[in-house]
């Protein structure tokens, strides 16, 4: 999205678009109608990109097209952003990520809050890092992905 008036306006509009977001049971599908509409009244721009780009996969990817997955394992395809749409809850998106490969982010740091980690209310193997503020979101991060399998029949 690019930081305009018009993509500021639409984004806005979201945000007063609770009961849709309720009903749909999908941030997306309002997301989808908002930006439909602000298309039509504001000639709002769209750029949509094609679904098998390989630059921005997502889960549909991921459980359906299993030898594109394997591309990305293999290193073949390096997609700038996976997005694990299509993905019951957030506990399955961080173990298929997990399982991937792609997942770069400290168990210490999951769910946990962004004044929680700020605060340094988190526990670390290393304290004496944490004890520096600016240190804190770096230390949630992680150079290497944390790998850890779930499922056999998932790449």
């Amino acid at each position: 999205v690019k930081s305009n008036n018009k993509t500021k306006h639409m984004l806005k509009s979201l945000l007063f678009e609770g009961d849709v977001i309720i009903n749909c049971k999908s941030h997306q599908q309002a997301f989808i109608q908002i930006m439909n509409e602000h298309a039509s009244l504001y000639n709002l721009r769209v750029k949509v990109f094609h679904r098998d780009d390989g630059e921005f996969p997502g889960g549909f990817h991921y459980h359906r097209r299993k030898d594109y997955m394997k591309q990305i394992l293999r290193k073949e395809v390096v997609p700038y952003l996976f997005h694990m749409s299509w993905t019951t809850n957030k506990d399955n998106k961080i173990k298929f990520l997990q399982q991937m490969g792609e997942w770069f982010v400290h168990d210490q740091c999951i769910g946990k809050t962004y004044e929680a980690i700020m605060n340094n209310n988190i526990e670390s193997p290393n304290p004496i890092a944490l004890s520096d503020k600016s240190m804190s979101i770096q230390q949630c991060c992680l150079a290497e992905p944390n790998v850890l399998c779930h499922y056999k029949d998932k790449a």
